[in-house]
């Protein structure tokens, strides 16, 4: 599934070649990942498309008003950045890649691809088509309040958030530090190949509890985090199996995955063999020599334990030989 790296390069892809376009019409065709298939039909005809954004997963379609020349528009409810308050954004189209998806500008000519359930003719004679052929993602019109709420559900920018305001979110709870990544109320965005990468370049087991981890180790993995998305950003995303960007290019970053699909390699950084355990349902991969586990308090205790009743055993011992008598010679 398509993660913040890869949603980022298409918005990108998407903002620079459709953005400032009216859409003439819409045809749909399949529509069960579809909200509400009507309001697509019924609103888009004839709306400009402000500013194309990521939202976490998510891309925006941020959508002038009704008969809204475009400056118009952008006044009332661009998105600047990805840390734009959910009330600025006025209206969008929401789109969620799933696993397959694909969202690109398509000249009017090009025969339609396989899959390709939804169709937006443009006033520059192209066509912006959504094809996905497992049908994982999801598609919705959404204005006002209802746009809002759900924009409102996620949680925090990966790249914008600051450093003490993650170590709250993930310092707060008991969850293992894995899950806390991968969920979208704490962190929008993050998913299995950049928790994995991430948590190996901050030396963090996956399996940790949030609240195990100290200010530092915290502050240390968000920088892990914000450095490896970044760039894998420049690289315009991992292609592990079906993404490709808004122009049909493959992303590199898979080049420079560390422990992520590496299971029985090498480590690169002390050459123990990468394991894969499962974390939260997801398959999670880290360096066991790397990334130590941290030792229950309840084994701990028993190990302390053991060692005192260890060491009374010695000293009863020592104690015991004081007392035996001499040997006494004989003649």
């Amino acid at each position: 599934m398509p993660e913040l790296p890869e949603v980022e390069t298409v918005a990108r892809g998407l903002q620079g070649s459709v953005a400032g376009r009216r859409i003439l019409s819409v045809t749909l065709r399949k529509t069960d990942f579809i909200d509400d298939p009507m309001a697509i039909e019924r609103e888009l005809p004839g709306r400009r498309i402000v500013r194309v954004e990521r939202f976490g997963k998510f891309m925006l379609l941020q959508l002038a008003r009704q008969n809204d020349a475009l400056d118009a528009g952008t006044e009332t409810g661009a998105v600047a950045s990805n840390g734009t308050p959910a009330e600025a954004i006025q209206e969008a189209l929401l789109v969620h890649l799933g696993m397959t998806g694909n969202l690109a500008p398509h000249h009017a000519d090009q025969p339609l691809a396989k899959h390709t359930h939804v169709t937006f003719v443009l006033d520059d004679g192209r066509e912006l088509r959504y094809t996905d052929p497992r049908r994982f993602g999801r598609m919705a019109y959404l204005a006002g309040e209802r746009l809002a709420a759900e924009l409102l559900r996620f949680g925090a920018e990966p790249l914008l958030v600051a450093a003490e305001e993650f170590a709250r979110r993930v310092r707060n709870s008991r969850a293992r530090i894995k899950a806390l990544l991968l969920d979208q109320r704490v962190l929008r965005g993050v998913g299995n190949i950049y928790a994995d990468e991430s948590l190996w370049s901050a030396r963090i087991h996956p399996a940790r509890a949030g609240a195990s981890l100290k200010p530092a180790e915290a502050e240390i993995l968000l920088h892990a985090l914000q450095k490896i998305l970044r760039k894998a950003i420049q690289m315009r995303g991992s292609s592990i199996s079906d993404f490709v960007d808004a122009e049909g290019v493959e992303g590199d970053y898979q080049q420079h995955h560390r422990v992520y699909g590496r299971e029985g390699e090498k480590c690169f950084r002390c050459g123990a063999r990468i394991k894969r355990i499962t974390v939260a349902g997801r398959s999670t991969h880290f360096c066991p020599s790397c990334q130590r586990a941290s030792r229950r308090k309840s084994d701990s205790r028993a190990a302390a334990l053991q060692k005192r009743s260890a060491l009374r055993g010695r000293v009863k011992r020592k104690k015991a030989k004081r007392k035996e008598p001499l040997p006494t010679s004989k003649g």
